[in-house]
């Protein structure tokens, strides 16, 4: 699985939008993959929720729905190698109070570059989601403009 995943990542170089989702259930092995890809490539995956999060913790909570985003931005900066991003655990991107939407936050850091996402969520008859109908943090978007790699 890891060879297809780092043929993906060299053929998406020309797209548009270069974001590739992981989709997998929990244990699946969404971030072992991640963690593959990076040690391939010699680069660090950014876990999201402890990074950002430490991030957010220094604002205060009544400006981080501002500053979520270019501190997202920042973050990719940092752990971006050779037009490569590779995220897991963005969990806390679904946070409601920080007003961001997780896939098009996504979508626009992979024009840029090519992007490698863990999604925690499902894809059914062409529709992503994240947690179920009914929950609070529920999403459900298309999938244009990105290329899912399903984990089974």
């Amino acid at each position: 699985m890891i060879e297809k995943l780092n043929s993906l990542v060299d053929d998406i170089s020309t797209l548009n939008s270069k974001l590739v989702l992981l989709i997998g259930p929990p244990r699946s092995g969404k971030s072992n993959l991640l963690v593959q890809l990076a040690a391939r490539r010699k680069m660090r995956v950014l876990s999201l929720g402890a990074t950002l999060g430490g991030e957010l913790l220094t604002v205060p909570s009544t400006r981080r729905h501002l500053q979520a985003a270019d501190i997202f931005r920042d973050l990719a900066d940092d752990f971006a190698s050779h037009g490569l991003l590779l995220i897991d655990n963005i969990e806390l991107l679904f946070d409601k109070t920080l007003q961001v939407s997780p896939l098009e936050l996504l979508k626009r850091h992979a024009h840029a570059r090519r992007v490698v996402a863990a999604w925690p969520g499902d894809i059914r008859e062409g529709r992503l989601s994240y947690a179920t109908t009914g929950h609070p943090e529920h999403q459900d978007y298309g999938i244009d403009g990105l290329v899912p790699f399903k984990i089974h």
